[in-house]
């Protein structure tokens, strides 16, 4: 029982959260890099606002992040020291294609990532790569409009192309898009939208979704192509909804909120349209303009496994009444007065990730890899640097818990765990460093100062010690 002795324990980031180094190596500016602190970033994030460049007056903490661009080799051997099985990255498609749209990639982009690879299969660390890690191109998104428009799976194509070709036998694991529900919630980053006044915004939202389900069935016939041992995932935001009680219509609303999330999970791993995102599309006057081919794509290119992120599960809005909501998160919820919360209001529900285990299991019937998982606080280091984040500890195990009962008890198949951000790195959420989640504290702050030396903090010896034991000890020295 237990489990799997294969199991792929590690850790999880995203170029755009760690990398830095945003104008080196030939790299070219992405969405990703212009989304600001601030009271701003909010509105630039859902579209509502256009920053399409840098200005004198935010400060903009992708420029640099921590460094990873310089420091990789060091973080690597820490994650090593750790014992990962595998390190969740993503590739910066600005640093292969600096402009999105050019016929041939920058070499010193694709050298920088070969060399990265190459330093974590030294250390017997697998890559587990995501494609698209909410980067888009600027110049994509003032030429073309972002996914918007069909010209992107082009570029899409391409860059899939180059990356599975050079580094094959390098990575096995891919992504197509992280979590690509997300386009529904912040769809300037999550797909490099930027609405015009009066314009359709659902209309504009569900197409460019279709072109990314699209490009995500085009990457997985490829890499397939390319290597047949390429192992392909989507990736969703998860988190179960809950019905705040038993009114029927607050279950049927939790049946929604659920549904609006899978629906493009249901594309990816079942292979075609379900009949209730039809039938919202049509109810909604959303007409979106396809090709016979697309079709035959997605239902023949589905993906080899589903990924997702947990943080928390939801509550429903309710039907009967007004109720307070959670702060600080991108989807809103209901409050669930039977759930603790963090400092930045995610409700902490470890029960809840076994549950959303088996909604995916059952749902679907395909391996699941969780690839992020973890608690954001601030912490508070010594005069050395180290952390003692025993509440960390406490999260992780009490989540790690949850997926085992599920794995031994209810017999999800789970092939991997990668928590989130195993260093330190900007949020995604609020572009802070003060919200962490790493088991390596990174000496920088929110407005980019810092040494950003890298320090162990008591979590990081904890995990160690989970995965020398396979999941088995949980317990806090």
């Amino acid at each position: 029982m237990g489990f799997r002795s294969d199991f792929l324990w590690g850790g999880a980031t995203a170029a755009n959260q760690c990398e830095g180094g945003y104008d080196q190596g030939g790299r070219g500016l992405a969405n990703v890099d212009v989304i600001p602190t601030g009271p701003d970033r909010s509105a630039i994030i859902q579209g509502k606002e256009k920053m399409l460049a840098f200005d004198d007056t935010h400060f903009y903490p992708a420029k640099e992040a921590i460094d990873m661009y310089h420091h990789y080799k060091e973080d690597i051997a820490l994650f090593a020291e750790m014992g990962f099985k595998t390190y969740r990255l993503s590739i910066a498609w600005t640093r292969i294609f600096p402009l999105g749209d050019e016929l041939e990639p920058n070499e010193e982009g694709l050298l920088f990532y070969q060399r990265l690879f190459e330093e974590c299969q030294k250390h017997g660390i697998e890559p587990l790569v995501t494609i698209t890690h909410f980067d888009c191109p600027i110049h994509l998104i003032k030429e073309y409009g972002g996914w918007r428009n069909r010209k992107m799976l082009t570029f899409y194509e391409r860059l899939c192309r180059t990356v599975f070709t050079r580094y094959k036998g390098l990575v096995r694991y891919w992504l197509t898009f992280n979590e690509i529900n997300m386009i529904l919630h912040a769809p300037f980053l999550g797909a490099g939208l930027c609405f015009e006044p009066g314009e359709d915004e659902e209309q504009v939202k569900y197409q460019a979704a279709h072109h990314e389900l699209v490009a995500s069935a085009i990457a997985t016939k490829i890499a397939h192509e390319i290597d047949p041992e390429n192992q392909v995932g989507c990736m969703l935001a998860a988190g179960s909804y809950y019905a705040f009680n038993c009114n029927p219509e607050n279950v049927w609303s939790s049946r929604t909120k659920d549904r609006q999330n899978y629906f493009f999970i249901d594309v990816q791993a079942r292979g075609y349209y379900p009949t209730y995102a039809l039938k919202q599309m049509e109810q909604a006057g959303i007409e979106l303009v396809t090709e016979e081919k697309d079709f035959e794509l997605l239902a023949e290119h589905t993906v080899d496994f589903i990924s997702f992120s947990y943080y928390s599960s939801r509550v429903a809005p309710v039907k009967d009444g007004e109720q307070a909501e959670t702060a600080g998160n991108i989807f809103a919820s209901v409050k669930n007065p039977f759930l603790e919360a963090s400092e930045w209001g995610w409700q902490i529900d470890p029960l809840g990730l076994r549950i959303t285990l088996n909604d995916i299991w059952d749902r679907y019937q395909k391996p699941m890899f969780i690839v992020e998982n973890g608690l954001g606080v601030v912490d508070v280091p010594d005069e050395t640097g180290y952390v003692e984040d025993d509440y960390r500890i406490d999260y992780l195990a009490a989540h790690i818990q949850a997926m085992k009962d599920a794995v031994e008890l209810d017999g999800v198949d789970l092939i991997g765990y990668t928590t989130w951000g195993c260093i330190d790195l900007v949020s995604a959420g609020t572009g802070e460093m003060k919200k962490r989640y790493g088991f390596i504290y990174v000496d920088r702050d929110n407005e980019g100062n810092g040494t950003l030396k890298r320090t162990k903090k008591k979590s990081f010896d904890w995990y160690k010690q989970v995965i020398a034991s396979n999941g088995e000890n949980l317990a806090q020295n």
